[in-house]
């Protein structure tokens, strides 16, 4: 059975360190070596960042990041679940990200196993990464 762990998050970039180091220690928990560990924390920085853009004004309130921990493998889901996008910009706005084809999303491709898009219902996005051994 996977082990669960499960962050919430405000949108504000400067928690994105936080987001970080946690994942890091997490994978290093779960097995997986420093080259991995590394791959891993870069995969979920990328996402983090592309996931609370959306392509708004502002940067999404808040997020989440779940963590199913099993056996050789991690799944990985950051999920926009804002309902609105207050915190200021500082640099230019992106176009609708995450999309496919972004450039985040083939740094993310490149260092994980699985990477899926998710459009959820209520107009959310979710990108699920899985990282095997």
């Amino acid at each position: 059975m996977a082990d669960k762990i499960k962050f919430i998050i405000p949108g504000k970039p400067e928690y994105m360190t936080m987001v970080r180091l946690s994942i890091g220690s997490v994978a290093d928990l779960a097995g997986f070596n420093l080259d991995e560990v590394e791959d891993i924390k870069t995969a979920v920085g990328e996402a983090c960042k592309m996931i609370t853009c959306h392509g708004y004004e502002g940067w999404a309130e808040e997020y989440t990041l779940e963590c199913f921990v099993e056996e050789g493998s991690m799944e990985i889901l950051v999920t926009d679940t804002s309902t609105s996008h207050l915190v200021e910009k500082q640099g230019r706005m992106c176009a609708d990200c995450p999309n496919e084809g972004d450039l985040g999303i083939f740094v993310i491709r490149t260092l994980m196993t699985q990477v899926e898009l998710i459009n959820n219902p209520e107009g959310k996005k979710t990108i699920k990464m899985v990282k095997r051994k």
